[in-house]
């Protein structure tokens, strides 16, 4: 019709996180391990990644490298590789020279900055078939835990653990914490990609529970601009490593996180971690990403894709087939975690 004027539709994208166990026992054996191609876990996981074909993933268990070898690897043995790949060196393994956690000795895993048992050791990967701004990503993996609104640093005996002087170097962050822009047609989405530390192994003066719950407050405080101009279009992504109902830590953390006026609550389900509840948990078993034993900490909801208030959310899930399912086989070997998914729609 004359004079009319045509108006784009919404582009639908997909946005994933997935702690996929690639992390190997030492550097350069994941690459090794890509290259061979005949690890059945990593080929597990690559048709799981295929099947649920994500636009961008975020993975928070990928060994790192410096010329991201393994990462460029991996996205080629994907039926359809990713054109865009970022990684950062992450906190885990990186030595602190302070005994953390009390021992006698400095040097082993957990006197790391993050538990780590070499530099890079399970960090985190991002593909996407947008580009990715490297060159705008804000790294706040170096913040002090003592610089965190709100923090509790960890006590025995009322003195801080391991000691005061500890906190004069320390980051929160015990793998990373990045806000990496990514861009969708003329539309900037921030990806607040992170994987926290289990709040667990640990003593009585809980330091990885309190830890864990101030990396949550650390995005709390990125998303209102304290750490400096407020992320744009933000998409809260990866292993919180809590669950705002059962599990250990504090639940009212990741609770208050995704409470925050500036994301929007998602609840990603599956019919096969109904299947598999656990009787004993008073969280709804639907929206459970991870599967550990019923001795241990039992199914929980750790792993999260929360997007901007101002995004619409098409669709969502959690990639966890019910036993009936034939798809249920791709689990096969791949671990206690599932890959959590949601669609969203982006203006044009």
């Amino acid at each position: 019709m004359a004079g009319a004027t045509s108006v784009a539709a919404d582009q639908s994208i997909r946005i994933a996180t997935y702690a996929a166990p690639l992390s190997r026992d030492s550097p350069a054996l994941l690459l090794r391990d890509i290259l061979k191609a005949d690890d059945p876990q990593i080929a597990a996981v690559g048709r799981i990644i295929t099947h649920v074909a994500p636009d961008i993933l975020v993975l928070t268990d990928f060994d790192f490298d410096a010329n991201l070898a393994a990462l460029g690897a991996f996205s080629d043995s994907l039926a359809v590789p990713y054109p865009h790949l970022y990684a950062a060196l992450p906190n885990t393994g990186r030595q602190t020279g302070l005994d953390l956690d009390a021992n006698g000795y400095r040097g082993d895993a957990r006197d790391a900055v993050g538990y780590g048992r070499f530099l890079g050791d399970g960090g985190i990967a991002i593909l996407s078939r947008y580009p990715v701004l490297s060159a705008e990503v804000v790294d706040l993996s170096d913040v002090l835990w003592r610089e965190v609104p709100g923090h509790v640093l960890p006590q025995r005996d009322g003195t801080l653990f391991p000691d005061a002087a500890a906190f004069d170097s320390l980051p929160v962050s015990s793998n990373a914490h990045w806000m990496v822009p990514v861009v969708v047609g003329q539309t900037r989405l921030t990806l607040l990609a992170f994987d926290a530390t289990a709040p667990v192994f640990d003593g009585p003066e809980d330091f990885n529970g309190l830890r864990n719950r101030d990396e949550l407050r650390l995005w709390e405080a990125a998303l209102t601009g304290h750490f400096g101009p407020a992320p744009v279009n933000p998409v809260l992504i990866g292993n919180a490593n809590a669950d705002p109902n059962d599990g250990e830590g504090v639940r009212a953390g990741i609770s208050a996180l995704l409470d925050h006026p500036a994301l929007q609550p998602t609840n990603p389900a599956s019919l096969g971690a109904v299947e598999a509840a656990d009787d004993w948990h008073t969280g709804p078993p639907r929206h459970d990403t991870a599967d550990w034993p019923d001795d241990g900490p039992g199914n929980l909801r750790v792993s999260y894709v929360v997007p901007s208030a101002n995004l619409r959310v098409l669709d969502q899930g959690v990639f966890w087939p019910p036993e009936s399912d034939p798809l249920a086989q791709l689990l096969e070997g791949t671990g206690p975690h599932r890959l959590v998914w949601i669609d969203v729609a982006v203006p044009p």
